[in-house]
């Protein structure tokens, strides 16, 4: 199918809520708490995209109320001069918060669109297919150092080659040998060829930690073969994530919770990153994405795109993994039913511990209407053309 326009006609969201994985947060979720939400873009064409913003629900329905004078009617065949237009409308109503959240959703949705019109998968539109199938990284919660081997075991027997532990007790207990117990039990039930990464979580709300803690635990991390330590420092300290990544013996990861390829440039120009995480359900989306990608590379930084977000966001990183040279890892929560339990054809690794990226039109996903019921009061909305 080809044509020159395919109208928006409007956009709906639905939230995620009744399952809502913990997050090891210090404000812990909660199970009917919304965090992630469903973006439909229908069209006068019958064609419909699906994306996915990781913010509460309430706000992306307001944040569609004031965004819709601008994407109305337009043509959803043009992602990136659409979702650009979104952005330069908004600036000043909330640059980099809600409002780009919810354009993430959309823009993710506008691509899917113009695979499904195009016949195309994403990753292709995108300039074209280094790898047809990726290592997934399950990421998992920090635990007591017994129920973290339990647990990664867990996950290892189901297949996952490469695992991520992270938030929960670690640094947060202010106790260095748990912390390294804890590591050390990842690290046994992984088993010595796996790659395993440390997340500090420094995210989280009053952090209790500064450099000198990060320096002191990157060198204990070196000892376990970690590949790289995330958000060790908290998420503005610019110079010390410059220090870090200079005498850190591990990668220094981090960047999930910037927003806008234009507030990754300073890190990437300062050379804070070993390995940059910005997350498609909250950047930009896919256009964004794929900017920061390309902008990271010319720096000599890997991008590995966070993605504790839903099967959406699994989708959209896929894709964007098949388009990019270097990222051979995606993030893959585990056990979450928002990744595992909406669509129609799971995802499930292959005999290696890798997925297929979809090969199909757009994100290569379709929703499962009866599944989705279980995790938002109505799905028809998504549904609804």
């Amino acid at each position: 199918m080809t044509a020159n326009a395919v109208k928006i006609r409007k956009i709906v969201s639905v939230p995620l809520l009744g399952e809502s994985p913990k997050g090891g947060w210090s404000s812990e979720i909660r199970p009917e708490d919304s965090v992630h939400t469903l973006v439909a873009v229908h069209t006068d064409a019958g064609i419909t995209g699906y994306g996915s913003a990781f913010t509460n629900g309430g706000l992306v329905a307001a944040a569609l109320k004031v965004l819709e004078p601008v994407f109305a009617n337009e043509n959803a065949l043009e992602p990136e001069r659409v979702t650009e237009a979104l952005h330069q409308n908004t600036f000043w109503m909330g640059r980099g918060g809600t409002l780009t959240h919810a354009i993430s959703a959309i823009d993710i949705a506008l691509w899917d669109i113009l695979g499904k019109v195009t016949g195309q998968p994403v990753g292709r539109l995108l300039g074209g297919t280094y790898r047809r199938r990726v290592q997934p990284y399950c990421s998992l919660l920090m635990e007591q150092p017994d129920q973290m081997r339990a647990v990664v075991a867990k996950y290892r027997a189901r297949g996952f080659r490469a695992f991520k532990i992270g938030w929960g007790p670690f640094g947060r207990a202010q106790d260095a040998k748990l912390d390294e117990a804890i590591v050390q039990a990842a690290r046994e039930a992984a088993g010595p060829e796996a790659k395993l990464f440390v997340d500090a979580g420094a995210s989280d709300a009053y952090w209790p930690h500064g450099l000198k803690w990060a320096l002191r635990t990157a060198d204990m991390l070196d000892a376990y073969g970690i590949g790289w330590f995330e958000e060790a420092v908290k998420p503005d300290a610019i110079d010390d994530f410059c220090e870090l990544r200079r005498r850190s013996p591990v990668p220094i990861a981090g960047g999930e919770v910037l927003t806008r390829r234009q507030s990754f440039m300073p890190w990437l120009q300062r050379g804070a990153f070993d390995i940059v995480q910005p997350d498609v359900t909250k950047v930009g989306g896919i256009s964004e994405q794929r900017r920061i990608a390309w902008m990271a590379y010319d720096f000599g930084v890997k991008y590995i795109g966070h993605g504790w977000n839903t099967a959406l966001g699994v989708a959209a990183d896929l894709q964007l993994a098949a388009a990019m040279p270097d990222t051979d890892l995606v993030e893959f929560i585990g056990g979450s039913p928002y990744v595992d339990g909406i669509l129609e054809r799971p995802f499930a690794l292959d005999a290696e511990g890798n997925l297929e990226i979809p090969a199909l039109p757009g994100l290569g996903v379709a929703l499962d209407r009866d599944k989705l019921a279980r995790y938002t009061p109505d799905p028809a909305p998504l549904f609804a053309a």
